[in-house]
């Protein structure tokens, strides 16, 4: 029987057809992403002035996180299966550029409507690029470096993360939370023509449909990696939606100490996000678990103690540190368990991300109005721990592929 000590997936090879490694390519798939979860995160340090400006309440603004993870689950798997016959180059920029336009209707929003309309808009480009971006970073190089390539387009969530949250306070603080959107939509407009000139042309090697997507979720190790990520990125987002609110309310910082607070929660996620790949490089289920535990052990802190600036300061950076590691150890999880069916894998657990984000981010809405921003971590530090449980019994059985 296999523990979390010996890893516990069979690896799955992938088709090694790239000769040459396309590293402008890889590149500007690191662009995109970083452009795409800035766009996804600016939400959580603007959530304040957007509901002044909109005259709805932190938990109605808090929904805009809400449709672009509920689009972004539906827009994964439909976009791997609708676009399946076209060239992967068109496709992707066909996804920026919808990032694009979503961040300039966020910036002109008159009301939520329209702001929750472009942010479906982002959750159609979100999960269309996620879902695609293994199998992609896979026609880019051979793969004995797609460590080295999922590592660089990695860089730039871990980027985004760094950046997103103390910028996006510190230009709505000064500029206006419109501003933040449509410094978003000029990243994209960048990543765009990046891509349009660095990607080479990557014609269509197959039709996945359905089947190929419920072939993928027979494999018991595929399973057992979905209800882990459901259950700690729900945890997750349910406190990270509204971390803005409560830092403002449970320990006190105002806007100033908020942007350095969360410029420390991002460098925290970007040294996560080198310690995950280190970890799972040797064993992707105990990369996950600690990645987990890690967030269960943070959010406890910040629900019983968080009322101390020091204790709240010093744990938001490590929480940062705890999730960072989280979405590479999953990617090397899929990669493990189904790098035969790399868009169809993807598909499913980006699906599972955003529908675990658009699930954290209503019950935390739910929790803020009702019980206040501390309870919020209290259901964080149990959906974690729940998740480390997930991972560490199934670590015990012999997950191998069907």
């Amino acid at each position: 029987m296999n523990t979390l000590i010996d890893d516990d997936v069979a690896q799955v090879p992938a088709p090694d057809d790239v000769k040459t490694a396309a590293w402008a390519g890889v590149a500007s798939l690191s662009l995109g992403v970083f452009a795409l979860v800035t766009a996804e995160f600016l939400p959580a340090s603007l959530l304040t002035p957007m509901s002044q400006d909109l005259g709805v309440s932190v938990g109605a603004a808090g929904q805009s996180v809400t449709m672009t993870a509920i689009v972004g689950a539906i827009a994964g798997p439909a976009v791997v299966i609708g676009t399946s016959r076209w060239d992967r180059r068109a496709t992707l920029l066909v996804l920026t550029a919808l990032l694009v336009v979503s961040s300039l209707m966020a910036a002109f929003a008159s009301g939520l409507p329209m702001l929750l309309l472009s942010r479906a808009l982002l959750g159609i480009g979100l999960g269309g690029f996620w879902a695609m971006s293994l199998a992609l970073a896979m026609r880019l190089v051979p793969g004995r470096l797609m460590p080295r390539a999922m590592a660089i387009i990695m860089t730039g969530v871990s980027l985004a993360t760094v950046c997103a949250a103390p910028l996006g306070a510190w230009i709505g603080e000064a500029y206006g939370w419109r501003t933040a959107f449509g410094i978003a939509a000029a990243l994209g407009i960048v990543a765009f023509v990046m891509q349009a000139t660095s990607l080479p042309a990557m014609p269509s090697k197959g039709a996945a449909g359905l089947s190929t997507l419920l072939g993928v979720l027979r494999r018991p190790a595929i399973r057992v990696g979905l209800l882990t990520v459901l259950l700690v990125v729900a945890g997750h987002f349910a406190g990270f939606t509204f971390i803005r609110y409560y830092l403002e309310t449970v320990p006190g910082f105002g806007v100033e100490a908020l942007s350095g607070i969360l410029l420390a929660y991002g460098i925290g996620g970007f040294l996560g996000n080198i310690f995950g790949g280190f970890v799972s490089e040797r064993n992707t289920s105990l990369s996950i678990a600690l990645a987990a535990g890690g967030v269960a052990a943070t959010a406890l802190v910040l629900a019983l103690l968080g009322a101390s600036p020091a204790i709240a300061a010093v744990t938001t950076a490590l929480w940062g540190f705890a999730f960072g590691a989280l979405p590479v150890s999953v990617q090397s999880y899929v990669t493990r368990a189904a790098g035969d069916e790399a868009e169809s894998a993807g598909a499913l657990m980006l699906s599972t991300f955003q529908i675990a984000i658009s699930s954290g981010a209503v019950l935390g809405g739910l929790l803020v109005d009702t019980h206040g921003a501390a309870a919020v971590f209290g259901f964080t530090s149990i959906s974690a721990l729940l998740g480390v449980v997930v991972i560490v019994f199934a670590g015990r059985a012999r997950l191998q592929p069907a």
